[in-house]
């Protein structure tokens, strides 16, 4: 079996292994047929089969029909839900799938490293099950802490006799984190070299130690104690991005270039060839599918892009809305389509003079209540929460069938790819106050090209009146694209938010921008409320409260183990 059909088996077949239960991280089915059996771990056919799982903690689109992570998570102030997303957590749950999921992996982790260790394999195979363990061991523990702060550090395979650690305390989150870039230290030094894209790579290590310690970098710069409950850490964070610019020193190293196309990095069925990617998430017709195409062209209602996404993308003289000497109207203009018989709202003269990424994510035509659209003539009549309908991860080629039905689609999904490599490189640098025009010149004025943008300078000549981070010109722009290029991938916007200390964007009483659509002055009569001709979307607010800056202990964890105690302002 080649390697691409092997990796389509084993997300078809593996997606419910290892699901048990983990509440009390003690529940070991199916582990305990293998967890002690010597001859077990000796054969790396075996150990290839359990590291194989692993796969499965990349969600990409999604698995035959669930939400992936990409367009679906709305916390955010790029879309607005339908119905309108209010914070995942609100009160104390009794139980998480976060947190059992995560235990869960780390414990797999934990099992194939003790194991591996102790077996009679060849060095070369105990190097590489041990970086993809480590690996693996780090990112559930990073997506962990990212949830709930202070954890137990568990390093090793939990029994019933291991009292002590099952019923202790949580250790300080910094801890935690520089335990994972441990793990990821040795993981990018021991991973092997190879050009796969569908694989376990050093490629794929570096680059997910180039996204963790950006985060961690950042979040400990700009925590307060008030929402993260400890002060900033000037040095910590300094090492951070400092280990995050290295592990980007070494993808730009490697033979890897944009994508010529900023969309076929989304809606494309086979992304081997694209020599962009580092890592992705191989779906195949009838094997393994998804269903995000079918959301985003369908008669569901989509996720629209708020005012406030799109307001957030240059014009093509690279200066924002307020600066631009551009034409920054943005109402749509009625015409009436002889074939549909319908008048639709066109934004075409809109896009045309905006960072070629708008147009590449929504559609020309609004799509709203009492105003529908199809993308193609075969295809469903749209709407959209906003007006602005999602065509960034549509395949118009692929046969209707395929594009419209739930558990159907095909596309393959990015991981990590090397735009984000850039963005990493450019926010680190300029954080540390070390970024050169060079620097901005070989990472995000790249993709600054292929948006049809003129250059960044490190003194940007501007500053935008939008901005409300707080942070120097220069940051504030490369936040900026970063928000544009990684538009809709959601499992980028919401952590950035957290790890800037900017969880407030998302308070409808604070920005009333994320409230707000498309401009529709120039609608018919139109069958939904606007504001000063703007569609206003959601019947529902959202308020910041200290607390969500990290997720509440489920309360059945405290139950079993009082001396977790509940995270601040959640008691």
């Amino acid at each position: 079996m080649n390697t691409l059909n092997h990796l389509y088996l084993i997300a078809s077949i593996c997606l419910g292994l290892f699901a048990a239960s983990c509440n009390e991280m003690l529940d070991k089915a199916p582990l305990d047929r293998f967890e002690n059996d010597p001859s077990f771990w000796n054969n790396a056919s075996n150990v290839e089969g359990i590291t194989n799982s692993f796969y499965n903690s990349f969600i990409g689109y999604g698995n035959n029909g669930g939400y992936g992570l990409f367009y679906f998570k709305t916390i955010s102030d790029d879309q607005i839900g339908n119905p309108f997303n209010e914070w995942e957590y609100t009160s104390i749950p009794a139980t998480s799938n976060a947190w059992d999921n995560g235990w869960e992996q780390i414990r797999l982790a934990n099992i194939v490293i003790s194991n591996v260790t102790t077996s009679t394999l060849s060095h070369n195979d105990k190097t590489r099950f041990l970086a993809i363990a480590r690996l693996m061991r780090a990112w559930h523990y990073y997506n962990m802490v990212r949830y709930f702060g202070d954890l137990q550090w568990i390093d090793t395979p939990l029994t019933i006799a291991d009292t002590d650690i099952l019923y202790g305390k949580r250790i300080d989150r910094d801890i935690i984190m520089d335990n994972i870039l441990d793990d990821l230290n040795y993981a990018t030094e021991n991973m092997p070299v190879s050009s796969s894209k569908i694989a376990w790579s050093r490629n794929m290590a570096y680059a997910m130690k180039a996204d963790i310690c950006l985060w961690e970098g950042t979040f400990r710069k700009y925590r307060t104690e008030v929402e993260n409950g400890a002060e900033p850490d000037a040095v910590g964070a300094t090492r951070y991005l400092n280990a995050c610019i290295d592990a980007c020193n070494y993808i730009s190293e490697q033979n890897l270039h944009l994508n010529s196309s900023y969309q076929g990095n989304y809606n494309s069925i086979n992304l081997d060839n694209n020599p962009e990617m580092i890592f992705y998430k191989p779906y195949k017709q009838g094997t393994l599918t998804h269903s995000l195409i079918a959301y985003t062209s369908s008669s569901t209602t989509q996720c629209g892009m708020t005012k406030d996404a799109f307001d957030s993308y240059l014009f093509i003289d690279g200066k924002p809305r307020a600066l631009t000497s551009v034409n920054t109207n943005d109402a749509g203009v009625v015409s009436f389509n002889s074939d549909t018989k319908q008048h639709n709202i066109n934004i075409s003269s809109a896009l045309a003079v905006r960072d070629k990424r708008l147009s590449a994510t929504i559609d020309s035509v609004l799509s709203f209540k009492g105003s529908t659209w199809a993308r193609t003539p075969d295809g469903m009549q749209m709407t959209s929460t906003t007006g602005y309908t999602c065509r960034k991860y549509d395949n118009t080629a692929l046969p209707i069938n395929y594009r419209n039905q739930t558990t159907s689609n095909y596309t393959c999904a990015p991981i990590f790819w090397l735009s984000v490599i850039y963005l990493n490189y450019s926010e680190a640098k300029a954080e540390l106050g070390s970024i050169t025009q060079a620097d901005l010149d070989n990472t995000l004025n790249l993709l600054n090209t292929r948006a049809g943008l003129p250059y960044l300078s490190v003194n940007p000549g501007f500053s935008d009146p939008a901005n409300n981070h707080g942070v120097n010109d220069l940051i504030w722009e490369i936040r900026r694209a970063r928000r544009c290029e990684l538009m809709f991938d959601n499992w980028y916007r919401y952590w950035d938010l957290v790890r800037w200390h900017q969880l407030d964007k998302l308070d409808t009483s604070l920005n009333k921008n994320i409230m707000l659509g498309a401009n529709i002055h120039n609608a018919i009569k139109p069958q939904i409320d606007t504001i000063d001709g703007y569609i206003y979307a959601p019947r529902a607010s959202r308020t910041l409260y200290p607390r969500y800056y990290l997720y509440p202990i489920p309360s059945s964890q405290i139950t079993l183990n009082p001396q977790l105690t509940q995270n601040p302002s959640w008691q």
